[in-house]
C-alpha cells in the first residue's frame, strides 16, 4: 500500500496542546446490514448519542464518515483523522458505542495532559475504543501498520507501546458496541435500565 507522507509539525508544550474529538462513522456495517450510525436507540440515533456525550467534554468535534484508505477497518478511520487533523492529540470514539460516559472521556483527556503516550481503554484483556493518540508520534506508526496490513487495534497498541486505562468490571458495559441486529436488541434492553444521567 502506497501512503504519501508529509512533514509533521513539532509537538506543542503540554500546557498548550490542542485536543479534539473524532467520531468514526465510516465503517461498512457489514454485520448489521445497514448504516449503524443511523440506528435508533431511546429516541436518538447511535451517532447522536455519542455526539451528545462528546459535546459535554467541551473539545472541538468531528465525524469521520469516509476514510482516505478504504477497507482497512478502524485503522483507516484513525489514519484519516490524524492525517487531516490540526490538533496535537485526538480522542477517538466509535459511533456504535452509545453507553460510553463523559466521565470516561474526561479521564482519558486528563491522563493525556501528563503524558505523550497513546492511551487505550482496556477491558477483559483487550484494548479498544475510546482511545487517544498524539498525531506526531502515532501517525507514522499507523501508516506503517496500514502498509503491512496489520489492521488490528491490539497490534497498533503494541506498536505504539501505549498506556492502558483498565475499567472495573462494573464499568465494562460502557464499552458495549452494536455490530449486529442481536447487539441492537441487547442495547435496547440495556438502555431501559441505563442510569438516567446517561440517557
Amino acid at each position: 500500500m502506497d501512503i504519501k507522507r508529509k512533514p509533521l509539525k513539532s509537538m506543542s508544550p503540554v500546557n498548550t496542546r490542542r485536543f479534539e474529538i473524532c467520531i468514526l462513522a465510516g465503517g461498512l456495517s457489514s454485520r448489521m446490514g445497514r448504516d449503524k450510525s443511523r440506528l435508533r436507540l431511546g429516541g436518538r440515533t447511535l451517532l447522536a448519542h455519542i455526539r451528545a456525550t462528546a459535546k459535554t467534554i467541551g473539545l472541538p468535534r468531528r465525524v469521520i464518515r469516509r476514510d482516505l484508505v478504504a477497507h482497512c477497518g478502524p485503522l483507516g478511520g484513525l489514519y484519516t483523522a490524524l492525517r487531516t487533523s490540526r490538533a496535537d492529540a485526538t480522542l477517538f470514539l466509535s459511533c456504535d458505542m452509545p453507553f460510553v460516559s463523559a466521565g470516561l472521556l474526561d479521564r482519558l483527556v486528563r491522563a493525556a495532559k501528563h503524558s505523550e503516550n497513546a492511551l487505550f481503554v482496556e477491558a477483559n484483556g483487550r484494548v479498544g475504543f475510546p482511545l487517544l493518540l498524539f498525531r506526531r508520534t502515532a501517525l507514522p506508526i499507523v501508516e506503517s501498520q496500514l502498509a503491512k496490513m496489520a489492521l488490528s487495534l491490539q497490534r497498533l497498541a503494541q506498536a505504539l507501546r501505549s498506556q492502558t486505562i483498565r475499567l472495573a468490571s462494573r464499568q465494562t458495559r460502557e464499552l458495549f458496541n452494536v455490530n449486529t441486529p442481536d447487539d441492537l436488541r441487547q442495547a435496547r434492553a440495556l438502555w431501559r435500565d441505563w442510569p438516567p444521567g446517561n440517557a
